[in-house]
């Protein structure tokens, strides 16, 4: 029985504002609020809200038969909490029904996996903690920025205790193989890889709203029809987007969520159920591995990560992000790990693409490329400045791990002993209170109690 897997990503740009080289060392703060709490709260409004609203409708109207995924980076996360709240809470509506599952990302989406294992261990699991916090859930499957994915970025997560993971089913990949089964990372045969169905996921995502595309208009028991049709054996179909394509990339006006709405009555004619990325790990085996020696990831026609590391401007400021990863794995400033999250988002570096695109790239304050790498540099200089001044460079990494250490064993030790002081306060206090009972005047009844004791005592 065919199966299709619906997921959405929800991830937020934290935008940078215009800081000078003559910023540096004067103006530790690199944001633009304005126009973060402007963008977000318009794709509330044109897409989150009615987006989830309809798929609460959904919900409501098939019971337990439909079901979809989301995931949230971390950074969406804080951003929807200052300014659009009411979208956590029709999250959290979602998950009471029992149908929702939320994944596992890196909490900044960021590029970590392809520079620091610690610190894209650190990421993952900082994230994972959040989902849990709002939604009571554990992630069992996880998923990289942007898809991205590699044999080795797999074997990562698998040490991670994920069961699965999201990625691309990238041509140059699969080969003549399809995208409608359940793989494995070959590093790790219990890691098993769900594939997104280009095809299927970009129809809805990038032209359901272009008049000259071939399949204009795209209608949802058409669509349900090609699904069916496919080969027997083909059962698992892993539609993935970001929840924006919802209202923003194809805007409400193309009637959108009326074709989301009509695809479970569609399914439900043609046999075919949903499923959540978990159910299908642990249901479905896996027919064989998958090797990815290269990195793929969800985004241009490439398939790779060449729109953020592609030319030498972005990978100077990429290396010179991570130069610090290391020292930043020991921080305990608040503040400085909150911009590190900030700055490690990817579309950072992606507003410094050189390559042509046929998705719109809108770069906000930045004119070009080159204007975008000068703005963030101009940040970075500053922040690893900070970084520094916190942990000096002629401290070794290793040396100053073990200062930290043993500051936070001296804390431990402190509050342990604080803790004794304060139990055995409890225990005099209790001492002391018996103390005074045993020697206050006994009442009436007592002392009549005490002399007939007494006097029984004194016959036998």
């Amino acid at each position: 029985m065919k199966t299709i897997c619906l997921y959405f990503e929800i991830h937020q740009i934290i935008h940078l504002k215009r800081y000078r080289f003559f910023d540096i060392g004067t103006d530790h703060y690199y944001y633009d609020d304005y126009e973060n709490e402007r963008s977000i709260s318009d794709i509330v409004e044109r897409s989150y809200m009615p987006a989830l609203n309809t798929l609460e409708q959904m919900i409501r109207e098939n019971g337990q038969y439909f079901k979809v995924a989301f995931s949230l980076s971390g950074t969406g996360i804080e951003q929807l909490e200052m300014h659009a709240p009411q979208v956590l809470e029709k999250l959290q509506h979602l998950n009471e029904t029992g149908c929702v599952e939320f994944l596992a990302e890196p909490y900044s989406h960021g590029l970590s996996s392809l520079a620091n294992p610690d610190s894209f261990a650190r990421d993952m699991k900082k994230q994972t903690a959040k989902i849990k916090e709002y939604f009571g859930q554990e992630p069992k499957v996880a998923r990289n920025s942007s898809l991205i994915y590699s044999d080795d970025i797999g074997g990562q997560i698998a040490a991670l205790g994920f069961k699965g993971m999201l990625t691309e089913g990238a041509k140059h990949v699969l080969g003549w193989k399809s995208p409608h089964y359940v793989y494995h990372c070959n590093q790790s045969p219990n890691l098993k890889l769900l594939l997104r169905d280009v095809e299927l996921s970009d129809d809805i995502s990038l032209r359901f709203n272009n008049a000259e595309w071939d399949g204009y208009p795209l209608f949802a028991d058409a669509y349900i029809d090609r699904i069916a049709r496919l080969p027997e054996e083909e059962q698992i179909i892993n539609i993935f987007m970001e929840l924006s394509a919802l209202g923003i990339a194809q805007p409400l006006s193309s009637n959108i969520l009326d074709f989301i709405h009509a695809l479970p009555a569609c399914a439900r004619e043609k046999g075919i159920t949903f499923s959540t990325p978990s159910e299908i790990c642990a249901k479905v085996k896996s027919v064989s591995q998958l090797d990815v020696p290269d990195t793929l990831s969800w985004v241009d026609e490439e398939r790779d990560v060449s729109c953020w590391l592609g030319n030498a401007m972005q990978r100077e400021a990429f290396h010179k992000l991570y130069s610090v990863a290391d020292r930043l794995l020991i921080a305990d400033d608040p503040r400085i790990n909150q911009d590190w999250d900030y700055l490690q988002a990817s579309n950072n570096f992606r507003f410094m693409t050189t390559k042509p695109s046929n998705v719109g790239l809108d770069r906000g304050i930045y004119s070009g490329p080159f204007d975008a790498f000068t703005n963030y540099m101009n940040i970075l200089g500053d922040f690893i400045n900070r970084v520094n001044a916190l942990y000096p460079m002629e401290i070794e990494n290793e040396e100053l791990n073990s200062l930290l250490t043993t500051i936070r064993n001296q804390g431990d030790e402190i509050e342990m002993k604080d803790k004794e002081i304060t139990r055995l306060k409890a225990k005099l206090e209790k001492l002391e209170q018996k103390e005074k009972k045993a020697k206050a005047p006994k009442s009436t009844s007592e002392k009549k109690t005490a002399t007939k004791r007494a006097e029984k005592a004194k016959k036998e």
